[in-house]
């Protein structure tokens, strides 16, 4: 998620009102990718034996490899999702150490149903593990890796594809992509993969996992230490064994901005396996559209977007960029910079507020902008062979109800999806 809407969601309320939806594996990989590798953390022996860290090995049960049910590579999973929902602001959740504290019931079995009923073919779980795990140990509580267990299940039993990661967490990694800090965190990273793999380690290739979620990286600096963190990642959960020496990893660009990972990522990790990694990067284009409250003194909000769809009365709120072509423009810089090189993209959220506070025709214009940009965005990402995820908070699909409480958009998003 964004900056702005990452520390307005803990603000229950606020949310509630404004976000009303809201590889190429291996060494030879680094090379097709335009750069070198990230470099090993070390995690990668079976034991972890031979690591120096502040924190217990969890990495006690390592398995033989195991192919069965993980014949997909990457390049195989991605054009079989078309479009994702994110749950967001519910297991991710942090300050009350439940999946209910910013306002959202606990997701159900029904859910996910209504979910999959609604034409989406992956779910992505944001997931917050800090809370549940000692500030000593690093040791999470069973009972929250049986949950998120549990939520897996019944997604894997709905034959949807689906991505846990480790979200904004309390930022102790997103915020802290630092050299100062890297050796607590990659010793955290380290800990909390190892726990999290094994646990789910008998789930097949359906289920990924994603090193971080938007990890705040804007210099050369920094991205060697994120680098650092995916390469922990990836060992770490590569060395449990069983199916996880073969799921695909997803490993998130600085920021998760378009251009920042143009630019700044120009290696790539490397992998015990080839043609099982993915990239991660969201869109949130022009943030005047997606995100933005108000006007402000550097510039209006937008309020309406896209090829006829502007106001011939409120021009002060029309777009002066980031429209179609600017779509095009960005997801063409990820195809060049990694699907042409056999690296798939995942658009692990995107979406847009909708500004209820409108009335009359603005707010049909509003709303019409909005569903334009749902179906623009879904269609380019599939058309440039990245794979959307909207991001959503409950206002998409009734979490108590489970029927669909934005028709509008949901047509949108699944007519820029071609899902019939």
């Amino acid at each position: 998620m964004s900056s702005l809407w990452r520390h307005a969601r803990l603000l229950p309320l606020l949310l509630a009102a404004v976000l009303t939806s809201c590889g190429s594996g291996g060494a030879d990989s680094a090379t097709a990718a335009g750069g070198s590798s990230g470099g090993s953390s070390g995690a990668g022996s079976s034991g972890g034996g031979s690591i120096t860290s502040r924190y217990p090995d969890y990495n006690t049960r390592p398995l033989a490899a195991d192919a069965t049910g993980m014949a997909d590579t990457a390049v195989q999973i991605a054009p079989k999702i078309r479009i994702g929902l994110n749950i967001g602001n519910t297991l991710e959740a942090v300050g009350g150490k439940s999946e209910t504290s910013w306002g959202n019931p606990k997701i159900t079995r029904e859910f996910v149903l209504a979910t999959k009923a609604a034409g989406f073919t992956a779910i992505r779980l944001p997931v917050s593990w800090d809370q549940y795990a000692d500030a000593t140990t690093a040791k999470i509580d069973a009972a929250w890796l049986d949950r998120v267990k549990e939520v897996v299940g019944w997604c894997i039993d709905a034959d949807l594809r689906v991505i846990v990661n480790i979200h904004w967490d309390g930022g102790w990694l997103e915020e802290n992509v630092t050299p100062e800090r890297q050796a607590a965190n990659v010793d955290k990273q380290r800990a909390f993969w190892q726990q999290i793999a094994t646990h789910l380690r008998d789930v097949d290739g359906r289920l990924m996992f994603a090193g971080a979620n938007e990890p705040n990286v804007k210099t050369a600096e920094q991205m060697a230490v994120l680098m650092r963190y995916h390469q922990t990642f990836i060992d770490a959960v590569r060395a449990t064994g069983g199916r996880n020496a073969w799921r695909t990893l997803i490993v998130q660009g600085p920021s998760t901005d378009v251009q920042l990972t143009s630019t700044l990522m120009t290696g790539w990790p490397t992998d015990t396996v080839a043609g099982r990694l993915m990239a991660e990067v969201h869109y949130y284009t022009p943030w005047g559209f997606a995100g933005q409250l108000k006007d402000e003194s550097w510039g209006n909000a937008f309020y309406y977007w896209g090829a006829g769809n502007h106001s011939a009365t409120d021009t002060a709120h029309n777009p002066t960029w980031g429209e179609e072509a600017t779509v095009d423009e960005m997801f063409g810089l990820m195809k060049q910079r990694f699907v042409d090189k056999g690296i798939p993209v995942i658009v692990g959220e995107f979406g847009a507020v909708s500004r209820t506070e409108l009335t009359g025709e603005a707010l049909q214009l509003h709303l019409a902008s909005r569903a334009a940009y749902f179906k623009v965005v879904t269609q380019r990402a599939l058309a440039h062979g990245l794979v959307p995820f909207y991001w959503d908070t409950g206002s998409l699909i009734d979490r108590t109800l489970n029927t669909v409480k934005d028709q509008q958009a949901l047509d949108a998003l699944m007519a820029g999806a071609a899902v019939p």
